[in-house]
């Protein structure tokens, strides 16, 4: 973020507190900047496009198989962009059949972690990942997130034990529910 903007964001924090009448405390002389900081760092996805995570992480490997590559239980979080709220406790799997090329195990939780750095929708996320996976190695991509949101949890309905679940198909996965299958039973192993 330039300098103009990280001037003007730590304004907006010092408002933001201000109309919510909380007064400045000792130890908060310097929440506007650690706010800004956090948020650079969370939101750090924003600046990049899914071709641009493409590019970034998209060393591929030639390799003579197609069977399918799982990588389950990325830890990740995000923010909803309807309430800036947390989505937490979030799990993300990730399958695809190798077209010739595979990519580098930690590269997908890069890619995870990077589409989840933006003020998202979980169903968004899900098609990010899969948009960027697709474009390093092959059109058959699914991705399977479930997460808690603070939106539901922790204010409005206040259902602290609800999940949501969503499962973004691409290619193959789309039209072979034996491959679903099989990519959904990897998971619970």
């Amino acid at each position: 973020m330039e300098t103009a903007n990280r001037s003007k964001a730590e304004q907006a924090v010092r408002d933001l507190l201000s109309a919510f009448h909380i007064k400045e405390k000792p130890g908060m002389e310097e929440t506007p900047q650690r706010v800004v900081k956090m948020l650079e760092e969370v939101w750090a996805g924003e600046q990049y496009t899914n071709e641009d995570l493409a590019k970034m992480y998209g060393k591929q490997f030639e390799a003579d198989t197609h069977d399918l590559v799982v990588v389950k239980d990325i830890e990740a979080f995000s923010y909803c962009e309807h309430h800036l709220a947390l989505i937490y406790d979030m799990k993300v799997s990730v399958g695809y059949l190798p077209d010739g090329k595979v990519i580098g195990l930690s590269k997908i939780p890069r890619i995870v972690d990077m589409c989840c750095k933006r003020l998202q929708l979980q169903e968004r996320i899900g098609t990010d990942i899969a948009d960027v996976l697709s474009r390093i190695v092959g059109p058959s991509v699914v991705v399977r997130i479930e997460a808690r949101h603070s939106c539901l949890t922790a204010r409005g309905i206040k259902k602290p034990s609800s999940k949501t679940v969503t499962l973004t198909k691409r290619g193959a996965f789309e039209v072979d529910d034996d491959l679903v299958r099989q990519f959904l039973y990897q998971l619970k192993e």
